[in-house]
Order: structure tokens, then C-alpha cells, then sequence
């Protein structure tokens, strides 16, 4: 985070490495460290007590683990097997106990004689290794250890009692080996600048930045692990939330066209034909887009909105507003299905609003026009020429809005759908065909908790829309346990086809095509584990057509299937004429068919949670309650089970956003990839951090408002240049 000299070291170099070339290119390639401040800054996972050793009865599966524990016994055994037939095999097994629990420990052939020496009854050390099972046991194969002498002036009180930090590791370097060259690189600490301003650590009590890295590595105590933790959380959230609150500061300097809807306009005419009356949630968030659109910047506001909750009510209100001003409108779906629907939604929701320059079209209608990448040439010409002449103000369409051909003759608003789906360089694109920067709604069904909102998003503003209308129904969800039970797979059938019999319709949804060339190199783990691919659409189709909903109009629906053959499916299970829709995860935004109450999602362990609050949102949108029914063949006791019931359980999509957020880890915030690999959070965590994050956000407004450019501030500026490479600044400038 500190680009110091000192710390701006490189670990490795040709002539005078800080640690050893070797253990330097482990780093590098391994755990991405490559300079004094990054091995700094990769702190301890968690600490060990030599005294209270891990729990070895808790220990994961083949994950790489660090215990601290003593060698209960050990026991050498000859064997015979093809490479040594006259029994000289040996195989040398160590029990080790925490008090709590013990372990195996297995050693075999000319890698025995070591530890044969080295490892005897009571002798304490720290073992790293891979958990597998053998026998029923768990087990570490051949495992890494390095034994924990206490000096001999030490008492045994003082060597139970230290701390040993375990560092994130990996197969090629135990974390012993990290701590080590971190002790090496310890005194540099001293020269790392300050990203905080002293008012702001002063008033609240935390420790100086070299303190805290110190504490951190090499703690006497719990209390120097508790003040270091808590303030390198500082750290992270404060100068994140400076970056983004530099982001807003700059983008409030843009100019914008300032759109107000004009008094009994095209809107007015709008909200005199609905035949229902908004909710409460509706208007107010609606009253939070018009203030932002008649300012003269422009309006960057995030809506976030239960699956059904009226989104596209708010944001077909806030585009006819714009055009009421004059301007143009462009929705962006992530995929053609979704486009053609919200089309084919918003001008029966406009009615004859939405024929203007038609005959019959009504005095203050505009012309609603659909762009997809898929259109015939004479159809997108003339969509083209709508944009163009402001024939359209309204246009709703995919990627193919952010060609260089097309041009609007004055876009004023952009509403992004769906925005985890939506590169950021795609809005960027969209932006830049206004003369002015247009103002920018992005809707997103995906709940996001409060903290993550300010994190993720944090150079959004939020509304959030948290009642459903009247009308919508409940879901009720069960987990089927396919292997333990599979009648209950069979009466799932049985509950279709009886939604079917009282006139409803419903989906199966599989989480593969079943066209796909499978290759063997490929595979992933899961596959290898489960040993089979995960269903596909095409065979299910198949299978329940000729067998449990035999007689019943089954139908497939995926993404590689052709533009015009989806929308014809889609036109058929809309109009009724279908009664199971086979479909990918396609179905997962934006499809409506209020007659659909019955969703069966096959091998629902291999989705996400988010995403299977999703999809069950496609269900129960009529007056008919809903039924969603999560099929699995994952044992009782799995993580995977657990997820599902967490489903199964609630319908609170914010609530959810957070089992899955804790489940994937937060991912690299700043980065695309939402992913729960590399994360720039170290300390701070998103969900349990919530109180820091949101004061760090009014501490960052606070500061950047003082001094946009940070002069006074140079250990703040070095630490957003190191936060913000140069792939991550663009992320951040593009918004």
C-alpha cells in the first residue's frame, strides 16, 4: 500500500535478493508479493497458542493446513509392495494430539528416517500438509514441519502462551517460511508513511501505521493483534472510500442537462392510464430520480430492487420524464430475450402512448424502438434513423446500442439493467454518445448489502425498492433430496403436472445446455468428485417428455439457440401453449409469465445463491402462489446442503445476499471479478465491518471536499497510487 524506497524494494533482484531467489519467485508467482511492502502487507490468517493448539478434530479436507500439536507416538512398519518385495517397505506413522483430537501422520520410503529421529513422544512442533482420508481417518501424507524448541531460560508458561502466526500459504512455501522472511523484512516497517490524517487517527485512538505492521507480525499479546487489526481496517476501507469519494467529487463537476418533465406531458398521460396506484416505495424512490434529474450534473444512482418489486415501473417513469423534457432515453438489457421483452412490456404498458407518429398514436406519444444485434438489416436502418431524428425516444436494446454507427440525437438518460452483467467499459461507451454526459440509472435485482452497495457501487447513489406490489404472491421453496430420497424426486414430477392440470405452467431449469463439447482435460474438481457433468437441458427434455410428463407440451429454451426460435419459444409459453419450459439459466432476469407458479431447478447445488433467488423470482408473479423446488444429490451434512436450506428458508433477498457473501468471501471489490479469489481487502471484511466502512465513507467525503487533490495529504496520495493501479483506476473512472 506504501510506495516507499524502502519498501518499494523488490524481493528479488539480480544482484542483492532481500530473501532467497528462490523463496522470492515462490512469492512472485505464487502469492503475488513482490516488493518489501507487499510481503508487509501480507499479514497472519490467524494465530496459534502452542498452548491451545488447533482442534484437530475440525480439520477441512483437502485443503493445506497449519497445526501446532505434540507427537502422541510414532511407530515404524515394514511392508512389501512391487518397489521393495522382500518387505523392506517402510512406513513410518505419527499420532499427533492437540488435547482435543488426533491425527495421522504418514511417512513412507527413504523420507522416514528424519522424522524417525526427529519426531519422538512429546516433542512439539508445527506440521503443515494436505488433509486427505485413509481408512476412515484423516490424515497428512508426508507433511512439512518445523519443531518449536523453547529456550531453555523460557518457562513453559511463556512458550505455551506465544503467539505463532500462521500466514496465507500455499503447497510451495509453509507458512513458517513466510513468517521467517517477514521477520527479515520487519525493520523497513519503520519507514512506512502514514495514509491517515493525524486528526483522524488521533481521534480515534489508532495506532501509528508502523505500530500496527509490527503488532501484526510479531504480537506479544491479543491486545497488539486487536489494535493492529483494527487499524489496518482503517486503512483499507478509508482509502477505498477515498478513492470513490474522488470519483463522485469529479463526476459532480461534469455538466448535464438538467431534464424536467413538463407540466400535463407525456408522463402525466402515463400516470393517468395505469390502472393501479404506485406503492409507496415507488414514489419515493421515484421522487429521488426527479430531483436528480433536474439538476446540472449529472444523476449516477444506483436502484436496487427485489425480483418483481416494480423496477421497471420506476424506470419507464423516469425515461418518459426525459422525454418529456425533450431528450431521448436507452435502456440496456444484458441479453436479446431480455430486450425484446422489456420492448414488448413497456409499450403495453404505454399503449397508444408508444405509437407516436402513428395513426391513432395519442398527442403526447413517442415512438418505443428495439436495437439488437440480431435484426435485419431494413429493421435496424430504420431503428437507426429513429435514434437519429428523435423520432424514438425511447429505444431499448443490448451491446448493439454502444456501436460506433449508432447516434442519438440527444440521449439524456441511460438505464443500465442488470448490473453485474454490464461491463463497466459499456457504460463508459453508452455515456459517451450524449453531447453532454447523460444522466446514468443502474437497476439491479441482485439485493446488495448496505455495506457492499458503498464498497462495490460506492460511487453510486442508492435507492432501494423493498416492497413488492400488491398482488404478487408467496413462494413456498423445499429442498429435494434426489440420492437420499428419490420418491420425492418423483413427486416433484407429480406436483408439475398437477400445476399443468389446474392451467398453470412451469419451468425445469438445468444448469447446462447438453450440446457442449465436454473436455476431459477440463473437468473441474466438482465433476471429478460427483463423477458426472452437471444435467443438461436437451436430455431432461427428453427424458421427462418420454417419461414422468409424458403427454404434457415440452418445450427447450437456451442461450445458443437462434434470435427468432428463442422469441418464438418464449412467444408460445407466454401465449399459454407450452406447459414445461426446459430452459438454461436464460430464464434468469427479466422473463415474465405470471401463469408460470411451478420452477423445479435441477442440480440447484451447482448454482449460486443470488442466482437461485433469481430465478425462483420467476415464479408466483400472478394471483397462484408459487412453488420452487431445488433438487440435489449432494449428502445431508455438505456446505452445499446448507446453502440450499438457507434458500429453501427465506425470501429476504438482502438477507441471502449476505449467506452468500460470507460463502464466497467479498472477491476483489474494486476489480471485475466478484470472484472470492484475490480480494484487496486483507483485514477488512464487508459484512462484519459495516459500522468502519460507512464512517470511513463520511470521514473520506469529508477530506476530499477539504482538498479534492489530496496536497496536503502526500502518505494518502502514495497509498491510492499503490491502491489504484492502473487497471483498476480505469475500472474506477469508468464507474
Amino acid at each position: 500500500m506504501d510506495l516507499v524506497p524502502a519498501l518499494e524494494e523488490p524481493l528479488k533482484q539480480p544482484l542483492k535478493s532481500v530473501l532467497g531467489p528462490a523463496t522470492a519467485k515462490v512469492m512472485a508467482e505464487h502469492l503475488g508479493l513482490h516488493t518489501v511492502g507487499d510481503l508487509l502487507h501480507h499479514y497472519p490468517r490467524r494465530y496459534e497458542e502452542r498452548g491451545q493448539l488447533t482442534h484437530l478434530a475440525d480439520l477441512p479436507m483437502d485443503e493445506h493446513v497449519t497445526v501446532v500439536a505434540q507427537v502422541a507416538d510414532a511407530r515404524l512398519h515394514s511392508f512389501a509392495s512391487a518397489k521393495a518385495p522382500r518387505g523392506k517397505g517402510q512406513r513410518l506413522e505419527v499420532t499427533i494430539t492437540d488435547g482435543n483430537g488426533r491425527l495421522q501422520l504418514v511417512f513412507f520410503g527413504a523420507g522416514v528416517h528424519k522424522p524417525h529421529k526427529e519426531l519422538l513422544p512429546g516433542t512439539r512442533a508445527m506440521f503443515a500438509g494436505k488433509v486427505s482420508v485413509f481408512n476412515r481417518r484423516l490424515q497428512l501424507a508426508h507433511p512439512a514441519y518445523e519443531l518449536l524448541r523453547g529456550d531453555a531460560e523460557e518457562t513453559v508458561e511463556t512458550w505455551a502462551g506465544a503467539l505463532i502466526p500462521i500466514y496465507p500459504a500455499t503447497g510451495k512455501l509453509e507458512s513458517w517460511k513466510i513468517g521467517k522472511a517477514v521477520q527479515t523484512v520487519l525493520p523497513s516497517a519503520q519507514e512506512a508513511v502514514d495514509p491517515l490524517p493525524d486528526s483522524l487517527r488521533d481521534g480515534r485512538g489508532l495506532v501509528a501505521l508502523p505500530e500496527a505492521l509490527l503488532k501484526i507480525h510479531r504480537p506479544h499479546t491479543k491486545a497488539d493483534i486487536e489494535d493492529a487489526r483494527a487499524r489496518l481496517k482503517w486503512d483499507e476501507a478509508f482509502v477505498l472510500q477515498v478513492a470513490l469519494a474522488r470519483r463522485r467529487h469529479a463526476d459532480a463537476q461534469l455538466p448535464a442537462v438538467a431534464r424536467r418533465p413538463k407540466p400535463a406531458g407525456l408522463l402525466t398521460a402515463f400516470d393517468d392510464r395505469l390502472p393501479f396506484t404506485l406503492t409507496e416505495g415507488q414514489q419515493k424512490v421515484s421522487k429521488e430520480i426527479f430531483d436528480d434529474l433536474a439538476t446540472e450534473h449529472p444523476m449516477h444512482r444506483l436502484l436496487q430492487g427485489e425480483v418483481g418489486s416494480g423496477k421497471t415501473m420506476v424506470a419507464l417513469r423516469a425515461m418518459l420524464a426525459v422525454v418529456d423534457a425533450g431528450g431521448q432515453a436507452a435502456m440496456l438489457a444484458p441479453t436479446e430475450v431480455l430486450a425484446q421483452q422489456h420492448h414488448r412490456s413497456i409499450v403495453e404498458m404505454m399503449g397508444e402512448l408508444a405509437e407516436g407518429g402513428m395513426l391513432g398514436g395519442a398527442e403526447h406519444a413517442t415512438k418505443v424502438t428495439l436495437l439488437t444485434g440480431s435484426m435485419g438489416a431494413a429493421g435496424r436502418r430504420q431503428a437507426l434513423l429513429d435514434l437519429v431524428t428523435a423520432e424514438a425516444g425511447i429505444v431499448i436494446g443490448t451491446h448493439a446500442l454502444i456501436e460506433d454507427k449508432v447516434q442519438f440525437h440527444d440521449l439524456g438518460l441511460v438505464v443500465v439493467d442488470e448490473q453485474h452483467r454490464f461491463g463497466v467499459e459499456q457504460r463508459d461507451a453508452l455515456r459517451g454518445k450524449g453531447k453532454q454526459p447523460p444522466h446514468l440509472l443502474v437497476m439491479t435485482a441482485t439485493p446488495i448489502p448496505r455495506t457492499v452497495a458503498m464498497t462495490v457501487f460506492g460511487d453510486l447513489e442508492t435507492s432501494v425498492l423493498d416492497q413488492l406490489p400488491a398482488g404478487r404472491s408467496p413462494i413456498a421453496s423445499h429442498v429435494v433430496p434426489a440420492a437420499d430420497k428419490p420418491h420425492f424426486l418423483a413427486r416433484a414430477w407429480d406436483r408439475v403436472r398437477e400445476e399443468v392440470e389446474n392451467g398453470h405452467q412451469a419451468y425445469v431449469v438445468c444448469p447446462r445446455i447438453g450440446d457442449e463439447e465436454v473436455d476431459p482435460k477440463k473437468k473441474s474438481a466438482e465433476d471429478e468428485a460427483e463423477k458426472r457433468p452437471p444435467l443438461a437441458v436437451l436430455d431432461v427434455a427428453d427424458q421427462l417428455s418420454k417419461g414422468p410428463l409424458k403427454g404434457l407440451a415440452v418445450e427447450v429454451l437456451h442461450g445458443r439457440m437462434h434470435p427468432d426460435d428463442k422469441d418464438a419459444v418464449m412467444r408460445r409459453f407466454a401465449a399459454g401453449e407450452t406447459h414445461v419450459l426446459v430452459a438454461t439459466t436464460v430464464i434468469e432476469v427479466g422473463v415474465n409469465v405470471p401463469n408460470a407458479t411451478a420452477m423445479v431447478i435441477m442440480d440447484a447445488d451447482r448454482f449460486g445463491v443470488s442466482q437461485l433467488h433469481q430465478l425462483r423470482g420467476r415464479v408466483g408473479r400472478g394471483s397462484a402462489a408459487g412453488l420452487c423446488l431445488l433438487v440435489t444429490e449432494m449428502p445431508e451434512a455438505s456446505p452445499a446442503r446448507q446453502r440450499l436450506n438457507a434458500v429453501a428458508a427465506t425470501l429476504d433477498g438482502f438477507e441471502l445476499s449476505r449467506i452468500d457473501l460470507e460463502q464466497r468471501r467479498e472477491g476483489d471489490v474494486l476489480g471485475q471479478a466478484q470472484s472470492g479469489a484475490r480480494t484487496s481487502l486483507k483485514v477488512l471484511a464487508v459484512i462484519e465491518d459495516e459500522e468502519i466502512i460507512a464512517e470511513a465513507r463520511d470521514e473520506a467525503t469529508a477530506v476530499v471536499a477539504a482538498d479534492p487533490e489530496l496536497t496536503a495529504l502526500p502518505g494518502l496520495r502514495t497509498a491510492l497510487d499503490a491502491l489504484l493501479d492502473e487497471e483498476r483506476e480505469q475500472y474506477l473512472d469508468k464507474g
